[in-house]
């Protein structure tokens, strides 16, 4: 499947869910950032924290301001912790 489908339909997965949960359709705007926070934690941690990771991420967000910027803070602070975490021997 070529890049553009494979984009496109994440982002209508993306806006199904948030319809379906009730949550804002811009939420779906995050989506880079998010997975770039699944994958500082996937590498910096290990493979399962990326998903628990994203899931704490938006649950800091919305506990908060839930706004973008709530996003984009919690975001930072999680690739943060991950890209500084030294990997067990």
């Amino acid at each position: 499947m070529p890049d553009a489908d494979h984009d496109h339909e994440l982002d209508r997965w993306l806006h199904e869910v948030c319809a379906a949960l009730g949550l804002p359709p811009e939420l779906a705007a995050h989506r880079q950032l998010l997975l770039d926070v699944a994958r500082d934690a996937a590498h910096g941690v290990m493979r399962p924290a990326a998903p628990l990771t994203t899931f704490l991420v938006g649950y800091a967000a919305g506990r908060s301001a839930g706004d973008a910027a709530a996003v984009e803070e919690a975001a930072e602070v999680a690739s943060a912790l991950a890209r500084h975490r030294e990997h067990p021997e």
